[in-house]
């Protein structure tokens, strides 16, 4: 599955998790993306990433240990994983390049067209 379209099931699993986990899995991205956007190489991200310490400041935030904050972490990212997994096994891709270009003509020459079906039943 490409890249874009996987952040995207991604996003939809995370808008599905309880309040809880999603307020936290959310910050702490959050923090995590305004430090990659002050980022030009994945050296000075990592420098970033130690010198803020996003973890540390989400554990600040919601009351709660370093220890803590680092389970909650590691099963919500466990959660998402599986939920991605469970998904992309739904995944039926369908080529109707050939049709498309019969229907449009030659200008669809460069392009490909797909069909991109998945099924939203998902083990929790």
């Amino acid at each position: 599955m490409n890249e874009h379209l996987m952040e995207i099931v991604a996003r939809d699993i995370v808008k599905g998790l309880p309040n809880k986990k999603r307020d936290i899995y959310q910050y702490v991205v959050g923090l995590e993306d305004e430090l990659a956007s002050r980022s030009e190489t994945s050296e000075e991200f990592m420098a970033l990433l130690v010198k803020h310490s996003p973890h540390q400041q989400a554990a600040t935030h919601f009351k709660m240990s370093f220890g803590e904050l680092m389970r909650r972490m590691r099963e919500i990212e466990q959660e998402i994983n599986a939920k991605l997994d469970q998904k992309l096994q739904n995944v039926t891709w369908i080529d109707y390049t050939d049709t498309i270009r019969s229907m449009k003509g030659t200008e669809a020459i460069n392009s490909r067209y797909f069909f991109f079906s998945m099924n939203h039943a998902y083990t929790k």
